[in-house]
């Protein structure tokens, strides 16, 4: 595994494999690595002839006092893994390489609609953050493949709206959700919990999994299962900020019928803020 500092390292090594003709993933992260990312790293390689993961912290996607300046960094421990996984190309800069101007006055790229609602209305900001340092890669890399987790399930829609009106020449791959064995979505910030959090933490998957088998019922009342999930939480001792049915293609209210669904959720549990979501494919169309 080589690894680069620098984008020009990264542009000739790209340069390179393009040249000869190979086809090249990339996989964005923000390191603290764990199965979830790995999974990515693992289908990036049976997808193209060589493969990169960029582990970059990106401070505009952090609101004012979250948790940028103590979010954990393993840069050792996560290139053992990514060594081990048959990674090629690790792009590891700093600061100064992605934002030269200075994080102030940067450019920044806005994805209408979907960067306000649900995580976007409790984080302003956070996906145009987003969606900026996401472009930057896309732009030095060039990969003809970008893999995201579905656990950042908006982040995903996000992304893939950016590359289609930007007319980015790649494709944006979902990957399903890695799970800890009590159904847990894997996270980096999951390490903040103590033990006694990390069992109620489990809790969001219940809940999401009951919204969304009461969906596949006939007469389902969406507002209900809503406002249920939101009780589920508050009694299990976090503090919700969203737990909502949505259209699983644009994140709109559901309408009558529709057939894919997506429940989201996010809580702050302790010092972690958690987010999760199950997709919902119903076998008849969604009724008045």
């Amino acid at each position: 595994m080589d690894t680069a500092f620098d984008l020009k390292t990264l542009r000739a090594t790209v340069r390179d494999w393009k040249t000869a003709g190979l086809t090249v993933a990339l996989v964005p992260t923000m390191g603290n690595l764990h199965a979830g990312h790995i999974s990515l790293l693992k289908r990036a390689r049976e997808l193209a002839d060589r493969t990169v993961v960029s582990i970059f912290v990106n401070p505009i996607q952090f609101g004012k006092g979250e948790d940028y300046d103590s979010y954990p960094s393993t840069l050792e421990a996560d290139k053992a893994k990514l060594s081990a996984a048959g990674l090629d190309l690790l792009f590891a800069p700093n600061l100064d390489e992605l934002y030269p101007g200075g994080t102030a006055e940067d450019t920044r790229i806005t994805v209408p609609q979907l960067s306000d609602i649900l995580c976007g209305e409790f984080r302003p900001g956070h996906f145009s953050g987003v969606a900026t340092v996401v472009a930057k890669l896309l732009i030095n890399v060039q990969p003809d493949t970008a893999l995201f987790g579905e656990k950042d399930y908006q982040q995903l829609l996000v992304i893939r709206r950016m590359v289609h009106d930007l007319l980015i020449p790649v494709d944006i791959i979902g990957m399903p959700i890695v799970r800890e064995p009590d159904g847990l979505a894997m996270s980096s910030r999951n390490g903040y919990l103590d033990a006694t959090q990390r069992a109620t933490a489990a809790v969001i998957n219940q809940a999401l999994t009951t919204a969304a088998a009461r969906l596949r019922e006939p007469g389902a009342r969406i507002a209900t299962i809503e406002g249920d999930g939101i009780a589920a939480l508050a009694a299990a001792g976090m503090r919700p900020e969203y737990f909502s049915v949505r259209r699983s293609n644009d994140l709109a209210p559901p309408r009558p019928g529709d057939t894919a669904l997506v429940v989201l959720a996010a809580a702050w549990l302790g010092p972690a803020r958690l987010i999760d979501n199950v997709q919902v494919e119903l076998a008849e169309p969604l009724a008045a």
